[in-house]
């Protein structure tokens, strides 16, 4: 079971602590049923909508809202209505902050596993989770925003450091804080992936725009975090590097994460020592290997656009909508606005 080990917050308390509800002095320890009352700008629905889709898409929701004279929310979460586990080290902060992982689970409750907290307190990392944000919610209404939320919550209560914001999951979670990781690299630093991988670049996970895209090469790094027994999500995690080298993502960590004698299961207490570490440890991105990679990149691009000009002058409209929806697809917001731009183009055409 994917629940193996964890602690539901809600039936079970360390002695002595509080509940946080936004007042007040900071708390330490475990706090449950936590209400936070900070928006962020990153979560509004426009700006998710900008970010997780690919533009082409982006186009055809904004179209489609127009038409039909509806708008979008300017928050898709109600924070009065949303609950969150956190879990702060005992121990002052060190002088930079603490460090943060928000973790999506794949389950709706808000969960901790106790076997954690040593490893928590001794990296001086903050632990905050939502609930009802499993695989069972939706991924852009509620599982994305929730993340951000949490983040934007926790580093105006505490001392955080900005070089230690990480996200993370389990599961269908882990697969979500990829793409947090991804459209987020301004907020996130790093990612735990238990368990749970996807390659980026397609229909389903669309490249963000190029600014945010050359932060995540940069200054992100990723930590593949799977038992040696999990045979399909061990292919799944090498699909998944396969995919970041071909986008010029280089920054996978080194050490061997791979847990031994374990199958489809939330990472022990010696991986999560050993991941931690390693999302702590600098990034020193290699920025000779990733230009040359934006190159090739950028070659392969401009052949594909200058196939779209071609069609186009050819007056191939149909011939010309088939290459631009494999264009948005494959490069996302990195085709982007020359890709808005065609699009408008062929509409034009109908």
């Amino acid at each position: 079971m994917i629940a193996r080990g964890l602690l539901l917050l809600g039936s079970w308390v360390l002695p002595g602590l509080a509940i946080a509800s936004g007042a007040g002095s900071p708390t330490s320890g475990l706090q449950r049923e936590v209400v936070f009352t900070e928006y962020s700008p990153l979560a509004r629905s426009d700006e998710l909508l900008q970010r997780l889709l690919s533009p082409l898409n982006a186009l055809r929701v904004r179209r489609e809202l127009a038409q039909s004279k509806q708008g979008l929310r300017e928050q898709p979460i109600d924070l009065a209505q949303e609950r969150f586990a956190v879990y702060v080290p005992g121990a002052p902060a060190p002088a930079r902050g603490y460090a943060l992982l928000v973790f999506v689970p794949p389950w709706p409750q808000a969960m901790l596993p106790p076997s954690w907290i040593p490893t928590l307190e001794r990296h001086h990392v903050i632990f905050v989770s939502a609930s009802r944000s499993g695989n069972d919610a939706d991924v852009m209404d509620r599982r994305i925003p929730l993340a951000l939320l949490a983040e934007q919550n926790i580093v105006r209560r505490y001392r955080v450091d900005p070089q230690r914001i990480y996200v993370g999951g389990f599961s269908g979670g882990s697969r979500v804080a990829l793409r947090v990781a991804l459209d987020f690299p301004d907020v996130f630093r790093g990612a735990l992936l238990n368990a749970g991988s996807d390659t980026i670049g397609n229909a389903q996970i669309p490249l963000p725009g190029q600014e945010l895209f050359h932060r995540f090469q940069e200054s992100t790094r990723l930590v593949y975090l799977t038992g040696r027994r999990d045979d399909a999500h061990l292919r799944q995690d090498v699909r998944s590097q396969q995919s970041m080298r071909e986008w010029c993502v280089f920054d996978l960590a080194d050490e061997d994460m791979s847990m031994p004698w374990t199958g489809h299961q939330l990472a022990g207490p010696a991986a999560l020592e050993r991941a931690l570490a390693a999302l702590g440890k600098p990034v020193r991105p290699d920025a000779a290997a990733i230009a040359a990679c934006r190159r090739r990149l950028d070659g392969k691009l401009a052949a594909l656009e200058q196939r779209i000009d071609d069609l186009l002058a050819a007056r191939r409209f149909d011939a010309a909508r088939t290459e631009l929806t494999r264009i948005d697809a494959r490069f996302g917001g990195l085709a982007a606005p020359q890709s808005v731009k065609w699009q408008q183009v062929l509409n034009a055409q109908r």
